[in-house]
């Protein structure tokens, strides 16, 4: 009888609370995320509550921070060695707020999703972050916002789409509470876009393994 396979090692990149970590955490331990394990997860920030939430549940953490490093090539070295060391087969951006190097991304490229807090193409790319993206769709009069969980590529939110839902804007929507009613269908989406690539990928494995 043939040993049982191995999970799909998954490390996740933080930089503030970690609702949506949570989310994710929060998915492989009820099985809706199957075969899969988060191995590490990294914050830009020290004092991100994201790295309390991993250190909770006995997740390896780290922190690779814009300072102590020469620039953006020994950042990339930095990340590179974690995410190896950890074994990592995919990485989920969760609230991740810096661009990712090429460098980083060509070894794992159709292995890294990120969460969005609109409907891509829509306030999306160079600038659109956190609250700005909320403002941006107030101020634009759009009658519906959501969320996107997207492929990263080397542009700015313009990989292939994964997941996306909408949520409506309701009269009197200020960005706050626009924001919160997004997060709740961040949750969901992350979810079940981090399953969709887990599955592909054991799907990839299993054919490799034939």
């Amino acid at each position: 009888m043939a040993g049982a396979r191995e999970p799909i090692h998954i490390s996740i990149l933080v930089s503030g609370g970690g609702s949506n970590l949570q989310a994710v955490m929060d998915g492989v331990a009820d099985g809706r995320i199957a075969g899969a394990r988060i191995g590490l997860v990294i914050s830009s920030k020290e004092d991100a509550y994201a790295l309390l939430r991993a250190e909770r549940a006995g997740i390896p953490t780290a922190v690779v921070g814009k300072s102590g490093y020469p620039g953006d090539d020994e950042r990339a070295e930095r990340l590179l060695g974690l995410l190896s060391a950890a074994r990592t087969d995919m990485i989920a951006l969760a609230g991740y707020m810096h661009v990712l190097s090429p460098r980083v991304i060509a070894p794992y490229a159709g292995r890294i999703v990120n969460i969005h807090p609109s409907l891509i193409p829509r306030h999306c790319g160079m600038g659109y972050y956190g609250r700005r993206v909320h403002e941006a769709v107030l101020a634009s009069g759009d009658k519906q916002s959501g969320a996107t969980v997207h492929f990263v590529d080397e542009g700015v939110d313009t990989g292939d789409v994964i997941v996306q839902r909408a949520v409506p804007v309701l009269g009197g929507d200020t960005p706050e509470t626009l924001a919160a009613r997004v997060l709740e269908t961040e949750h969901d989406i992350i979810v079940e876009a981090v399953a969709k690539v887990v599955d592909g990928l054991r799907e990839a494995e299993g054919k490799h393994e034939k």
